[in-house]
């Protein structure tokens, strides 16, 4: 009989043999896409995940651990509890502090919560699923996040949260912001998603909040496919948010275990009979978000590239806005506050209104080059008919966030592009503005 492990090795030595034989062709202008974002991978995440189907755990198990353990230490919190979303890590972030546990710090129907107009829509989805009020701030043209006197001006008496997110890599002020939400006793939710690696004032985005979200959609900083992250150093939290994701259970055993309380038919939970299973008792109103070990094994082999992802989209940021400063007349070039330091999401452009085009007319003349462009996200969520009969609130004006919905649009800057892209990028804006302005 054959050796299981030397089976495995085997089959592990072949994947690898099967990712060599793939050769990336040389990028052709004009006929090959430049795509906005991307998964980029090569033998280890293949590895990575045949080894985890070998197993056949299908939910979440080893892998999933080890992806928990690689975050919490690379962002240094305790806590890190994997999901499948990076919507699902604000529905059950914003929902963890819904909790009764929580007392009279918890988030309660008609409670406000602030978060911008200009953002992704499941930042804000949760706050409304929960029967919270959103409070909708405008945001700065160039960075396209909330200054904190935006987001002082927001604040109520029924002011209960804060909810926003470091849109495509930026970071709000988020020391400020913590340090506004400390003075008033408000929770903290950093939506993380386009940011893991951001930097404010030399801290992670991520690690100021009393709970932060990560995405791992393909288009993110990693991928597992789908999947994403919860993170937050307080116990109770912790806890809590695991209890929404896993079912709304009051267990708290992680896969395959049984009785880590060691109390598992010696407790009273509310009126059910003495000694009821603990591993079936429910204390929220929950869902099952968890992720597959073989999303996580992914997952893990994506997080040791994390590093190199970052100086990637750095450096390609870094190329576009040095090819853009010229046509400023005409743009409002993607900036950071002093203070950050971005692992960007793509390079953000609002046309100017006094520009001799459009949004719509650049954007033709990059899709006939095969260049992919995204709008910023919803541009103003609240004109889209979804949310055209919300109930919430406006703080101030959204004059910018209207202008994002007309004018702004972002280039992709991940680490799959290389230099002949981003020039072919900068060579199209360039006759394009030429073509339309004879300069």
């Amino acid at each position: 009989m054959k050796n299981p492990d030397a089976l495995r090795r085997q089959i592990l030595d072949l994947v690898r043999d099967f990712h060599a034989t793939k050769t990336p062709a040389p990028f052709r202008p004009g006929v090959d896409p430049v795509h906005y974002a991307g998964r980029q991978y090569d033998a280890e995440e293949l590895v990575a995940l045949v080894d985890a189907s070998l197993d056949f755990w299908l939910t979440a198990g080893r892998y999933a651990d080890a992806f928990e353990r690689g975050l919490s230490h690379f962002l240094g919190l305790p806590h890190v509890l994997l999901v499948n979303s990076g919507s699902s890590a604000n529905l059950v972030a914003l929902s963890a502090l819904t909790s009764p546990r929580l007392k009279d710090r918890a988030i309660r129907p008609g409670d406000e919560v602030i978060t911008v107009a200009a953002g992704f829509p499941t930042t804000v989805n949760p706050i409304v699923q929960n029967r919270a009020i959103p409070v909708f701030t405008d945001v700065e043209l160039g960075t396209y996040v909330p200054s904190l006197e935006q987001i002082e001006r927001a604040l109520s008496p029924r002011t209960r949260a804060v909810m926003i997110a470091h849109t495509m890599g930026v970071p709000f002020p988020v020391r400020e912001v913590r340090e506004l939400c400390d003075r008033h006793h408000l929770w903290l939710i950093e939506d993380n998603c386009d940011a893991l690696g951001s930097r404010y004032e030399g801290r992670l985005t991520g690690t100021f909040g009393d709970i932060s979200t990560f995405s791992f959609y393909p288009a993110h900083h990693i991928t597992m496919g789908e999947g994403g992250a919860v993170a937050t150093p307080h116990d109770d939290l912790a806890r809590i948010a695991r209890s929404f994701r896993d079912w709304g259970r009051d267990c708290y055993c992680g896969g395959g275990a049984n009785d880590t309380c060691g109390r598992r038919f010696s407790q009273q939970h509310g009126t059910l009979p003495f000694g009821y299973d603990h591993k079936y008792v429910y204390s929220h109103i929950g869902y099952n978000l968890k992720v597959t070990d073989m999303q996580a094994a992914i997952g893990v082999a994506q997080l040791a590239k994390l590093p190199g992802f970052i100086e990637a989209r750095k450096r390609n940021h870094r190329h576009l806005d040095e090819g853009l400063h010229p046509f400023a007349e005409h743009f409002i070039l993607h900036i950071a506050p002093p203070q950050a330091d971005p692992a960007w999401f793509g390079y953000v452009l609002s046309i100017r209104p006094t520009a001799p085009f459009t949004r719509l007319e650049l954007l033709a003349a990059l899709d006939a080059a095969r260049i992919e462009t995204r709008n910023l996200f919803a541009g103003n969520l609240l004109r889209h008919p979804a949310y055209e009969h919300l109930e919430h609130r406006v703080a101030g004006d959204l004059t910018n966030t209207d202008l994002i919905t007309t004018n702004t649009f972002f280039l992709g800057v991940y680490p799959g592009m290389n230099e002949a892209m981003l020039d072919f990028i900068l060579t199209v804006v360039r006759n394009f503005i030429t073509g339309r302005t004879g300069a």
